[in-house]
C-alpha cells in the first residue's frame, strides 16, 4: 500500500478559521458550527495493599519525581473499569478488579476528569512501569511528596468513606 499521499501537507490557508468563544468553544468562521473541547475522562486507583497504599513516582510530566496514585488516560469507548485495570497492569504489573468507585474530582481551568476507584489485588507483582521511576507501598500515617493536589482530597475521601481492604 503506498501511503506517500497521506504524508502531504494540507495548506492550512485553504481552512476555514476558528473564532474562540467565552466559554472555550470556536466556531467555523465558515459554517457557524461550534466545535466542542470535550473534557479528557482519566482514572485512578486506591490500591490497598500489606498496611498501606500503592504509589508511583512519576517519571513522566507534570510533576516529575513526585509520587500519585496508579492512573491513565481512559480510551474513546473504552469502559471505566476496564480502563483502569488496564492503566494499573501498565504503570505497576498488578491485576486489579475496580472495587468500588471512591469520587469524580475536577477542578477550574482543567479540561481532565478524575475517576476514582478503590482497586483490589488479584495478581500480578509490584513495579515501576514505563511512566514511573519507582512503586511503592505506603501507610497512610507516612506519605510521601504527592504530585497533584488533589491526591490529598482523594485519600481525604476514601479515608472517610472507611477503605474495604
Amino acid at each position: 500500500m503506498d501511503i506517500s499521499k497521506h504524508n502531504e501537507h494540507v495548506d492550512d490557508s485553504s481552512l476555514p478559521s476558528l473564532q474562540s468563544t467565552a466559554d472555550g468553544h470556536r466556531i467555523c468562521s465558515d459554517c457557524g458550527r461550534v466545535i466542542y473541547s470535550d473534557p479528557k475522562v482519566a482514572v485512578a486507583a486506591i490500591i490497598p495493599l500489606d498496611d498501606g497504599i500503592v504509589l508511583l513516582k512519576r517519571a513522566i510530566q507534570p510533576n516529575i519525581g513526585k509520587w500519585s496514585f496508579p492512573s491513565g488516560y481512559v480510551n474513546r469507548g473504552e469502559k471505566l473499569e476496564l480502563a483502569l485495570e488496564r492503566e494499573v497492569l501498565e504503570e505497576c504489573g498488578l491485576i486489579v478488579s475496580a472495587d468500588r468507585l471512591l469520587g469524580v474530582y475536577s477542578h477550574t481551568g482543567s479540561p481532565v476528569l478524575l475517576v476514582v476507584y478503590e482497586a483490589k489485588v488479584q495478581g500480578g507483582k509490584l513495579i515501576a512501569g514505563d511512566e514511573t521511576s519507582d512503586a511503592g507501598i505506603f501507610p497512610i500515617s507516612s506519605l510521601p511528596q504527592m504530585a497533584f493536589s488533589h491526591d490529598g482530597d482523594i485519600i481525604k475521601d476514601w479515608l472517610a468513606r472507611g477503605s474495604e481492604s
